[in-house]
């Protein structure tokens, strides 16, 4: 398959700087790339290869120049990106088709049209599953449990008891929704299990990573809002709620009661203490270590999680620990002498 820089800008919606009739037969990054690739920049950081790379074109943001190849000009590189790699090698994924014979179906079900069960999967009573939903083998949806319209879940998911999940949600193997809070009071030094009552809610267009786990409320629920990306690997504790359009990225953790606004983002590995509030279109940066309320709009980093301006200074201040020592020591020797001379006179 090939095609021309001038069909394929207009594919993006894009607008080529050069010739636009040079031929393009594969994409690749932009260190990887050689001829007859095309590539695409989107971190600054990258900028330098941007005359260095084998590719025959880019794709670039509006504000980046070069005369050494042609580019293409669009909003969202990354974007435009990934819809040129779609359509150069489309991914070619065979869903089941059907109820397979070995599913074990419970009472009173509503199945929509056109639902694949894949072996293996239990599906127990009085289940939801909404119109061409895909379920893939070795899964387990449990009692009152309702399923949208057009949701994929890959093998090996188990989804408990009276949990909601929205239309169009992706849920990747070895995920667990609905697994009791993690919730005990000790009394004389024996833990007591607290019941865990309450249910997981999930919205639409919701992505919940391989091996994620969200635990059931202890009252009332947990919710995933709508258009909310998890990563591999997180944990999403009881009663917390997390709104709309936010990205949960690989190893995080949230304790229970913790509420986060629209739009959050919290990087890799970061954990939230419970009870906490973290506002609309907050980031929390990877790693850090959240122990009180982030305001809204806000950039935090570090342990215990602070403004990043002020993490950055302390970090700073911290690497220079070192050298501060070594003066503080020469001073203090200096102040010695000074003090057995004076002694001396």
């Amino acid at each position: 398959m090939y095609k021309t820089l001038k069909e394929i800008a207009k594919f993006i919606d894009g607008v080529v700087v050069g010739d636009d009739s040079v031929v393009i037969r594969g994409v690749a990054g932009i260190k990887e790339a050689c001829a007859g690739d095309i590539t695409f920049l989107a971190n600054p950081k990258y900028f330098p290869l941007i005359d260095k790379t084998g590719a025959s074109a880019i794709v670039t943001s509006e504000d980046v120049e070069t005369k050494h190849k042609p580019i293409i000009r669009v909003e969202n590189p990354s974007l435009a990106f990934a819809k040129i790699v779609a359509s150069f090698a489309p991914t070619e994924v065979t869903h089941p088709k059907g109820i397979h014979s070995s599913v074990i179906l419970g009472k009173n079900l509503s199945l929509g049209k056109d639902v694949a069960i894949a072996a293996y999967t239990i599906i127990e009573d009085d289940v939801s599953i909404g119109d061409n939903t895909i379920i893939y083998s070795g899964c387990f949806v449990g009692h009152h449990t309702k399923i949208g319209s057009d949701t994929l879940i890959y093998p090996n998911v188990s989804i408990r008891e009276r949990v909601s999940i929205g239309n169009r949600v992706i849920i990747h193997s070895g995920t667990v929704i609905g697994s009791d809070g993690f919730g005990f009071v000790t009394i004389k030094g024996k833990h007591h299990k607290i019941p865990q009552t309450g249910t997981v809610e999930i919205g639409d267009d919701v992505e919940i990573g391989a091996n994620v786990t969200i635990d059931r409320a202890r009252f009332d629920k947990t919710v995933i809002g709508s258009g909310t990306k998890i990563d591999n690997l997180v944990q999403i504790a009881h009663n917390v709620v997390i709104g709309e359009n936010s990205i949960i990225v690989a190893q995080a953790g949230i304790s229970g009661s913790t509420v986060l606004g629209k739009n959050v983002t919290l990087a890799g590995q970061v954990g939230v203490v419970g009870h906490i509030t973290i506002g609309d279109n907050a980031v929390v940066m990877a790693q850090a270590g959240v122990s009180k309320s982030v305001p809204a709009e806000t950039t935090v980093w570090g342990y215990p999680a602070k403004p990043v301006d002020v993490a950055k200074r302390v970090n700073a201040s911290v690497q220079n620990l070192p050298r501060l020592y070594r003066a503080v020591a020469e001073l203090k020797k200096k102040i010695e002498e000074l003090e057995s001379k004076l002694k001396k006179k």
